[in-house]
């Protein structure tokens, strides 16, 4: 993992053992992914401005990613059906990253709570579809998802002790969840 170095010292970086491999560790720049938050932050900002919407703008890291949120009354057309808007915003404020910065980001962008709300909902539908599938023993595939609605699932579904894997291509991709062997 390639990280972007801001001019931090040491104590900027964090060592984080991956669980794959005990051995191994995997730094986590926090003073990198805190100016990513910032650049995403004055992005964001500027649209909010531009769209004459209001909004309030927290900033956290989470893990290896920053994590920006927008918070505010009149924020429903900023997530679309679906959350196709925001995940398009979300492409969109990675390019003004990566514009700045030089280095991709894996930010994640969240507005009105949606994706919080989103990944408790996703978590229970994995879990119930992994209690269906142990009950009938049959493969189960589920309706198409974005990268981000995938991974909560995968995660549900790997915690009730069952493998499951995306299907398809996008933007028609899916989970399907198998049964133990």
């Amino acid at each position: 993992m390639s990280d972007s170095n801001t001019g931090g010292g040491a104590n900027s970086s964090t060592a984080v053992a991956v669980a794959e491999e005990p051995e191994a560790t995997v730094t986590i720049d926090i003073e990198a992914l805190e100016r990513e938050g910032d650049i995403a932050a004055d992005y964001i900002e500027g649209l909010l401005d531009i769209a004459d919407f209001d909004g309030d703008i927290d900033m956290d890291v989470e893990g290896d990613r920053a994590l920006v949120s927008v918070v505010g009354a009149t924020l429903k057309e900023l997530i679309g059906e679906r959350g196709e808007v925001l995940e398009a915003l979300q492409e969109l404020t990675r390019l003004a990253v990566h514009r700045t910065t030089g280095y991709r980001s894996k930010l994640m962008l969240d507005i009105g709570g949606y994706r919080e709300s989103r990944r408790k909902a996703l978590r229970k539908l994995g879990a119930e579809v992994a209690n269906e599938v142990k009950r009938t023993g049959k493969p189960k595939k589920l309706s198409p998802m974005t990268p981000f609605e995938r991974k909560v699932v995968h995660d549900a579904v790997a915690a009730a002790g069952l493998h499951s894997e995306s299907d398809g291509e996008e933007p028609n991709r899916c989970v399907v969840v198998y049964p133990a062997d």
